[in-house]
């Protein structure tokens, strides 16, 4: 039997299916009106972070002001006393001193046995920092390859030794193909020798790819990484460095479980130009930053983004981190 509908219902029901239409088209013109500035909900959380040379105490409280959280020391080549000292500073200013940026070595090199001692003396001095990780770069070829977009790498996955950069003929690249080999089983060698070291200090090597004429495709840099099978040796990812090769979510998703910490910078791809680009401002190259958090987000990075970049105030700095780890529109705000 159909219950008869009072006046007082219909009342009731009309006004409530009003204020729901209402409350729709508030949200729709909210979404249309500031939807692009809305704090989305992420699941990883992005510690903001600086790099710098020796530690200064001006500097950390200047950092620690503008909510920074850990800063990226240059300064490797120190005794572990003098580390310790630094840490003590950041520590009182509530800022972590995340990693050491041992960088360039040439493991190709007849310097290769010396360089090794370098990375192990900056192995002990992040531990004594408190530092969980160390960037190294292992060399370089120096010998001249496909334009970054051609490149087309086929390898072995277990030993990384290339076959092919191209597609087509490769024979105008030999040269590069055989010293690109040769590094690889020069870095694999000469990493592999620091591992004990960085075990017994508990701190990660953590390779970065820097235009180096090496590892040139998100794939085949994962691979290699991957290859040491250790829980000591990772990737410490830079977001901008690699753009002109490969759209930056394409490495990220490629790294996913091998990266230990990222740098935050900014690139214009220019095919017309040799270099492939230029290094420009965070927000004015040609990385999609919105994109490059949700993936972020997607492979379950947690950790430091250190900044490697100029064109701002740190003030200015400091906002665009907000921005992209909220992400928003990573200038909003910035330039006003």
């Amino acid at each position: 039997m159909t219950r008869e509908i009072s006046r007082r219902d219909f009342i009731r029901a009309t006004a409530l299916t009003a204020g729901l239409a209402a409350a729709s088209t508030l949200t729709s013109r909210s979404s249309a009106a500031f939807g692009a500035d809305a704090d989305k909900t992420y699941r990883t959380t992005l510690h903001k972070a600086w790099i710098v040379g020796g530690i200064d105490a001006k500097q950390i409280e200047h950092l620690a002001a503008l909510g920074v959280e850990g800063v990226e020391t240059s300064a490797w080549d120190v005794e572990p006393e003098k580390a310790r000292e630094g840490r003590k500073i950041c520590e009182a200013n509530g800022i972590k001193i995340h990693s050491v940026m041992r960088a360039w070595t040439n493991f190709n090199t007849d310097s290769a046995d010396a360089d090794v001692q370098t990375v192990n003396r900056a192995l002990r001095a992040a531990a004594a920092y408190g530092a969980s990780t160390i960037l190294l770069v292992p060399c370089r070829t120096g010998v001249a390859g496909p334009a970054a977009w051609d490149f087309d790498i086929e390898f072995d996955p277990e030993t990384c030794m290339v076959t092919k950069v191209v597609q087509g003929d490769n024979a105008p690249y030999a040269d590069y193909i055989k010293a690109q080999n040769e590094a690889t089983v020069a870095s694999f060698k000469r990493v592999k020798e620091s591992i004990p070291v960085a075990a017994y200090e508990g701190v990660t090597i953590g390779l970065e790819n820097v235009w180096n004429g090496l590892w040139s495709t998100p794939e085949f840099f994962g691979a290699f990484v991957k290859a040491f099978d250790s829980v000591w040796v990772k990737t410490y990812f830079d977001l901008g460095n690699h753009v002109k090769f490969s759209p930056t979510e394409r490495w990220l998703r490629a790294l996913k479980g091998t990266i230990c910490k990222l740098h935050i910078k900014d690139f214009k791809v220019d095919k017309s130009k040799g270099s492939g680009g230029d290094f420009v401002p965070i927000g004015k190259g040609s990385i999609d930053w919105k994109s490059v958090r949700d993936v972020i987000d997607e492979i379950d990075y947690n950790g430091f983004v250190s900044l490697e970049s100029g064109g701002y105030s740190d003030e200015q700095h400091a906002k665009i981190f907000d921005n992209f780890f909220a992400g928003k529109d990573i200038l909003s705000g910035v330039e006003e």
